[in-house]
């Protein structure tokens, strides 16, 4: 790992250190613990310099581990100039909001949460800017949609419904994102984000490529509220004010411009791609702006305004240009520093004034001075207007613009939508200082808040006034990242004047059509007033009722007390699958014979005699003794075919079945009744189970060994050391399958624990049960044996039939017993921390082997006194305690709030 590859992964590690460090500053500093975070995010921003300068100069640092070998999928971090801008706005603006925080937050509170919840978004956010394979880009995307979903939820009761529409679209986008991410990897052969990009050719080439583009743009239009998912994020700005500074000025929305920037390598002037884009974007700047401009509240103003700035961005990497793509680059950098600027501010104005309504200030200027002048300064940069840096990104967002030629006039088109929505810019940033600063003062008892509050702020929009002029000085982070967005294009030099442009002229048209607004503020806001407001929320809300209402449709038969509800749909579902897997399949057929051993005979009539009597009979008891037999006789016959690990796992399956029966056997009636549609479901089950047949012997009775079982067979024991195949499978070969179902297992666990009710601490060791005097004597004296026969298992499992699922199902049976009996020395076996244990130890052992280099899950032996300790076998173990936790969880749900049976 070199220098400043692993730099990148400290990086990452760091900021999740300082999330989990989080809540303790909080309780020790209280709000101040704001300021160690910010210190934080530089110390990781000065842990990324070195490999920022090697970005900068062309190259691009990388850091990568083999993940698995099959398919090919890499933990790859990558840092180039695009990389690098980004990181800098995710740290340098977050730790601006978190030097902000402490003077906003209340005094005394508790707010630890809220600076976790920054803190793990931040780490998400720079993860998915450095990701450098394409399915790690997803997970980080998802990591944030979470992140923001919690984050949204700290404005309290209000904020559920906006917090859950937020999850839902950008989730929906997130949906889209995956299925892109896997379409590419098969049209580029790779998932490395590096070589995908180089693909481009090939990518085009594909018949998936405008399928890919189509849900590329999806996942960012969700991410980046373009039309017509925009009403997300004016919903969103129910959080508190940090919190939307940074996510939804800085960050989080930028996260959907950075995705069409990325894969700009690939779709940049591609009529499709620039048509949707220009067409979307450029709508969406206009009807944003157009929004802000009515809005009264200052905080819903700048977050129709942040709509509208994400519109132009989009456009004008649509246009696909290299001018136009640059000068979304630079107004990206100028966006973030303008807009978190006038959300402190209006956090500042909220926190002193208690109000946002422009309708309730006026005269702040006199009082405010120094927040009025940074007020001042940022809307300046936001309406394009000299030195600020906003000037110069804005006139080359125009030079771009007029250079589009997507189609005959599409320059002149896109120039006057664009020109439209920054005269509008220009009207509402008017609005904002003159509405809470200009005229009469009205609230003489105010003062001008700490430099500590509006320090952040101050420091965002002098940045934002010096770099206008000395806009030079960002050429070399600029320009790399346009090479890495197009790496065919030549990139150009940002100037601060151009002298006399058509850029220019439209600058000035904008800002002499916004003066023209704002002196016609009146009769331009009862006008937008008598406008219809198109109330997206409301819709998506009708339509999620709608959705839950179907859903709530379909999932009606489930809620009935009928078992027959529940079992008539997949019995036939399965035959209607099996017959078209049967008849329509091409396979080796179905080939007759008797079976191979005339003892099978025998078992397949006792096995028929005895589901016989469990359809018929009426007593639950004798139902419940017949299940079992059943039960036992497949597993008698899995031990003739010759499958004694399948036929142990079902024999103790069954001998806990039978245990946990005797919990609900007292709440069951001692005699079913007689079903009213008996032919019909004798009818359903028998053509289930004979579809069911004949698939079993189509598709596998007459084939011959599997490539992949002779393989298995063959190189178990010279691999692995173990002659027991299946084990093998399960703990060597194949244990990323199987950490994942355990962990199915672990979630089911969970899922009981909290669905049932039972002890208040939620620890095994249930009432006593009726059984208990003639069981417990038995207890005692089988105790010992069975947690002999359990660890017997275990350690031979490697070998001979056995391992860790069926060893934690023999300790089960001894839990079971133990209720049964009404013993409470179980209660010191608590489910959740077998499950916590077993999760972490299966994660950990797959770790283990990382930082020498091997994928996730490759077996080692760690030398321990008298020989060695196979990773295999602490695998194995990390399984035995999350079925163990699942059986005890189980047994003490269903054993809780059990009376004292007489």
């Amino acid at each position: 790992m070199s220098g400043e590859g692993g730099a990148l992964v400290a990086a990452l590690l760091a900021m999740g250190v300082l999330a989990l460090l989080s809540p303790a500053l909080d309780r020790r500093l209280g709000r101040d613990a704001g300021y160690v975070l910010a210190v934080g995010f530089l110390v990781v921003a000065a842990v990324l310099t070195p490999a920022a300068s090697t970005a900068l100069d062309g190259g691009a640092v990388t850091f990568s581990h083999a993940w698995t070998d099959s398919p090919e999928i890499s933990f790859t971090l990558r840092m180039d100039g695009l990389a690098t801008l980004f990181c800098l706005l995710v740290l340098g603006v977050g730790a601006l909001i978190m030097a902000y925080c402490p003077r906003y937050l209340t005094a005394g509170g508790r707010h630890g949460r809220t600076y976790l919840l920054l803190t793990l978004f931040g780490g998400a956010m720079l993860g998915l800017v450095l990701a450098g394979d394409l399915l790690l880009l997803f997970v980080f995307w998802e990591m944030t949609t979470v992140a923001s979903f919690f984050l949204i939820g700290t404005g309290g009761a209000r904020a559920a419904r906006p917090a859950v529409r937020a999850l839902l679209v950008t989730g929906m986008g997130g949906l889209a994102l995956l299925v892109a991410m896997v379409l590419l990897g098969i049209a580029a052969g790779s998932t490395d984000l590096a070589t995908v990009l180089r693909a481009r050719e090939e990518v085009l080439d594909s018949p998936l490529s405008p399928a890919i583009a189509t849900l590329l743009i999806l996942a960012a239009f969700t991410k980046s509220a373009q039309v017509p998912f925009q009403f997300w994020l004016p919903g969103a700005m129910v959080a508190i004010t940090p919190v939307s500074a940074y996510l939804h000025a800085a960050t989080m929305v930028k996260a959907g411009i950075y995705l069409l920037l990325r894969f700009s390598a690939l779709y940049s002037g591609q009529t499709g791609w620039s048509v949707c884009l220009m067409g979307v974007g450029l709508l969406t700047a206009v009807l944003g702006a157009a929004q802000a401009l009515r809005e009264h509240d200052l905080k819903a103003l700048l977050a129709h305004s942040t709509v509208s700035q994400l519109g132009l961005l989009v456009a004008a990497i649509g246009v696909g240009t290299t001018v136009a793509l640059a000068a979304a680059i630079l107004h990206t950098f100028a966006h973030a520093l303008f807009k978190a600027t006038l959300f402190m501010i209006v956090g500042v104005i909220d926190r002193q004034a208690g109000s946002r309504d422009i309708r309730e200030l006026s005269g702040l200027m006199r009082i405010m001075p120094v927040t009025a002048t940074l007020a001042g300064l940022a809307g300046l940069s936001m309406a394009g207007v000299l030195p600020m840096i906003g000037f110069v990104s804005k006139e080359s967002l125009f030079q771009g613009f007029a250079g589009a030629d997507v189609f005959p006039g599409a320059g002149v088109v896109a120039a006057a939508l664009a020109v439209t929505a920054s005269a509008l810019t220009f009207a509402y940033g008017m609005r904002i200082f003159y509405g809470a600063f200009a005229g009469p003062m009205l609230q003489r008892q105010l003062h001008e808040p700490s430099w500590a509050f509006i320090a952040p702020a101050a420091v965002a929009a002098v940045a934002g006034a010096v770099l206008g002029p000395a806009v030079s000085v960002l050429d070399p982070l600029m320009r790399q990242a346009v090479l890495n967005a197009e790496p065919w294009a030549v990139p150009p030099y940002f100037a601060f004047w151009h002298g006399l442009s058509p850029e220019l002229f439209l600058s000035a048209l904008t800002i002499a059509s916004g003066l023209v607004l704002f002196s016609e503020r009146d009769r331009v806001d009862r006008m937008l007033q008598r406008l219809p407001r198109p109330d997206g929320a409301a819709a998506f809300d009708r339509v999620h009722s709608a959705v839950l209402g179907a859903g709530a449709v379909v999932g009606r038969p489930d809620r009935s007390d009928s078992t027959a509800a529940y079992l008539a749909r997949p019995a036939a579902a399965l035959v209607v699958l099996g017959c078209v897997g049967v008849f329509a399949a091409d396979g080796p057929g179905i080939r007759a014979g008797a079976p191979s051993d005339p003892v099978d005979w025998g078992v397949l009539a006792l096995l028929a005699m005895a589901v016989a009597a469990l359809v018929r009979t009426r007593s639950a008891l004798a139902a419940v003794s017949l299940l079992g037999a059943v039960g036992l006789i497949v597993a008698l016959w899995f031990l003739l075919a010759g499958a004694p690990d399948v036929a142990l796992t079902l024999l103790l399956v069954e001998v806990l079945t039978a245990m946990t029966a005797a919990f609900v056997l007292s709440d069951l009636a001692p005699r079913f009744p007689r079903p009213r549609r008996g032919a019909a479901a004798a009818a359903l089950a028998g053509a289930a189970g004979l579809v069911a047949a004949l698939g079993t012997l189509a598709l596998t009775g007459g084939r011959e060994l599997s490539p992949a079982g002779a393989y298995f067979l063959e190189a178990a024991e010279p691999e692995t050391g173990g002659r027991n195949v299946v084990n093998t499978i399960l703990v060597d070969f194949r244990g990323l399958d199987t950490l994942g179902e355990a962990s199915v297992l672990a979630a089911a666990a969970l899922g009981l624990l909290l669905l049932l009710p039972g002890q208040p601490d939620g620890t095994a060791g249930g009432p006593r049960a009726p059984y208990g005097r003639v069981l417990g004597p038995a207890h005692r004296l089988l105790l010992p044996g069975i947690a002999g026969l359990s660890a017997y298992l275990f350690l031979r499992g490697h070998y001979e039939p056995g391992g860790g699922f069926s060893a934690a199902l023999v300790a089960g049976t001894a839990v079971a017993f133990g209720y049964l009996a009404g013993r409470t020395g179980t209660r010191w076996l608590s489910p959740r921390p077998l499950l916590a244990a077993g999760l972490v130890l299966g994660a950990a052992v797959g770790l283990a082997a990382m930082p020498l280099g091997d994928p996730f899950l490759t077996p080692f032996t760690i030398a321990v006194p008298g020989g060695g300790l196979s990773s295999p076998l602490l695998f194995d173990a990390a399984v035995y305690l999350m079925v163990l936790g699942l059986v005890v969880t189980v047994v003490d749900r269903l054993g809780a709030g059990r009376g004292e049976h007489r």
